[in-house]
């Protein structure tokens, strides 16, 4: 998690926004917070410390991979068991009104919080791999309200969205007998992150730290499912999309840019290497074929 999105720690205890609110915590020791109550969601994703959640009058020792869900008028504190390790955690509230109207759109979507109202069982354990796509889900969504983008407040519903249903969905998998996470999973995961950031930086080593699992790992997965190297996958997949918007009658330059390729003598070497040609004859032989004028160059 970058730096910039951490929040530093508040005993705050009450919503200031009207249906959620969301933050990640990384603090070395914890201020004393009493027993409290909220009248909203509290969902706790743990990260790491020695740190003891205690909920209705019991004790829950926490590990990496924990998700804690506390309804509302449900008593709780945590304490630090010892000092030293960083204490992390992502927040994350959320009021019964909004997930109301969520119900109305499917009750789908609110399995997790009926199914911890009614049976008190507050602290659920993910594995490697289902933590790791959770923590994917809950960063997209602090990454997005920390942005300044168009189309945030849309995208940031659709963030929130997504992440009460991933936690309704493994929730319900959980005990409906589902076959553990496996690498096909990470690897589906991976392939739609790079392909809805195809633009960005795809780095091995960011998507290893984006999924919460090393890049030799990343590495393996993508040469095991299809036998190429996940730089190889990029490269070919923007040269694909730079193919389409060109012989779309996008500049070529501007395609170049449009899909991640920052040097333009690196597009073109790469693209004659994939397609046999160069883009501009590549757009030639195109539009001669389907019986169009050819466009003037920009």
């Amino acid at each position: 998690m970058k730096k910039e999105l951490v929040s530093a720690f508040s005993a705050r205890q009450h919503m200031i926004s009207k249906d959620f609110e969301i933050y990640y915590y990384s603090d070395q020791d914890l201020k004393k917070v009493e027993s409290h109550r909220h009248n909203y969601f509290e969902i706790y994703f743990f990260l790491s410390g020695a740190v003891d959640m205690h909920i209705n009058g019991k004790k829950y020792s926490l590990k990496n991979g924990d998700v804690v869900v506390i309804p509302p008028d449900t008593p709780h504190f945590a304490t630090i068991r010892a000092e030293g390790e960083p204490y992390r955690r992502f927040i994350f509230w959320v009021t019964p009104e909004y997930l109301e109207e969520l119900r109305i759109l499917s009750p789908d979507y609110v399995y997790f919080v009926d199914l911890v109202s009614r049976v008190g069982e507050y602290v659920h354990h993910y594995d490697e791999y289902g933590f790791s796509a959770l923590q994917a889900k809950v960063s997209d969504l602090i990454e997005e309200v920390g942005a300044d983008r168009f189309g945030k407040a849309a995208k940031v519903t659709l963030c929130v969205n997504a992440l009460i249903l991933h936690l309704s969905r493994t929730f319900f998998e959980a005990r409906h007998a589902k076959k553990p996470v496996k690498d096909e999973d990470l690897f589906g995961a991976v392939v739609q992150y790079i392909e809805a950031h195809i633009e960005e930086d795809l780095s091995l080593d960011l998507l290893a730290e984006k999924f919460f699992v090393s890049k030799f790992h990343v590495a393996h997965i993508f040469k095991e499912h299809m036998g190429v190297s996940t730089h190889q996958y990029i490269l070919k997949k923007r040269l694909s999309m730079c193919r389409d918007a060109i012989v779309a009658g996008r500049p070529i330059g501007e395609a170049c840019l449009m899909y991640g390729f920052s040097d333009y003598s690196g597009f073109y070497r790469a693209f004659q290497k994939e397609y046999g040609m160069s883009p501009k004859k590549y757009r030639d032989v195109f539009l001669e074929r389907a019986g169009w004028m050819k466009p003037a160059e920009s």
